[in-house]
């Protein structure tokens, strides 16, 4: 990890950067249980739906063998994932990476099972939300230790100079996997209570979890609130909590949503 003051100087560089200890072994332990909190209630409420990443990079019968657990706004099911987004270990390497103004565009955790936790093929964050300054960023937070045999990350350094590229065009948003296999891109072990950031254009991807443990990961996606979007997607409730600073730009950039009349009976 690098010091303190040259986060964003490697952050820039390498577009990614790893820090170390961010949550202490009695937080991680209480969003451990709250993911397993999550997805217990969803098997009781019939929800539990496998998130296994899909598009032509995979075929059907290797994927219907994996197996990938996924929700988002995860701040309105247990309130640890609320204090945990505002964490001031986070919020001072946000302040560093992003600026004084930092807000929170969505929030997901990932859970890869032991022996067949899905990957990810090499992707760009870019495409589904795309914006105007490039200022989006995902924090990985790591609930379990990883490392290349449970399905760690894999990043490509100093790819999001490149900008955003073109990718597959059935929906799924993949690079080529020819063009960048995972070994384009370089391991990146972390600790539980790590938190790995990286640039939505930053390439990136994991394997397939092969080992006996789980892998949880919690994901929280940032950005400066002056960076516009340039398509209204991936709008979601969580999307606008304000985290660091002030937004300027509240009453003409708010996400705005009908609630409709819940019909009974």
């Amino acid at each position: 990890m690098p010091p303190r003051e040259e986060h964003r100087a490697t952050y820039l560089e390498r577009g990614y950067l790893h820090v170390g200890g961010v949550f202490d072994a009695d937080e991680v332990a209480e969003m451990r249980a709250a993911v397993d909190g999550i997805l217990e209630r969803a098997v009781a409420a019939a929800s539990d739906v496998n998130h296994t990443w899909g598009g032509s990079w995979l075929d059907e019968e290797e994927r219907s063998k994996l197996v990938l657990k996924g929700y988002h706004d995860l701040h309105y099911h247990d309130g640890c994932f609320t204090r945990a987004l505002c964490h001031p270990n986070m919020t001072a390497v946000l302040r560093e990476l992003i600026g004084p103004n930092v807000q929170l565009h969505h929030c997901k955790m990932l859970v890869k099972p032991p022996e067949r936790g899905a990957p990810f093929p090499m992707h760009q964050d870019y495409p589904y939300f795309p914006h105007s300054r490039h200022t989006m960023l995902a924090a990985s937070v790591h609930l379990d230790d990883a490392d290349e045999e449970n399905g760690c990350l894999y990043v490509v350094p100093g790819s999001h100079e490149l900008g955003p590229l073109e990718s597959s065009d059935d929906g799924s948003h993949h690079l080529d996997p020819h063009e960048y296999p995972l070994e384009s891109g370089i391991p990146m072990p972390a600790r539980s209570g790590d938190v790995v950031f990286f640039n939505y254009l930053t390439i990136h991807g994991s394997a397939v979890n092969r080992s006996e443990r789980t892998r949880r990961n919690v994901l929280f996606q940032y950005r400066d609130p002056a960076d516009l979007p340039l398509a209204a997607t991936h709008v979601n409730w969580g999307q606008g909590l304000m985290v660091s600073g002030h937004n300027a730009s509240f009453h003409t950039t708010r996400p705005r949503f009908t609630v409709e009349e819940l019909q009974t009976g």
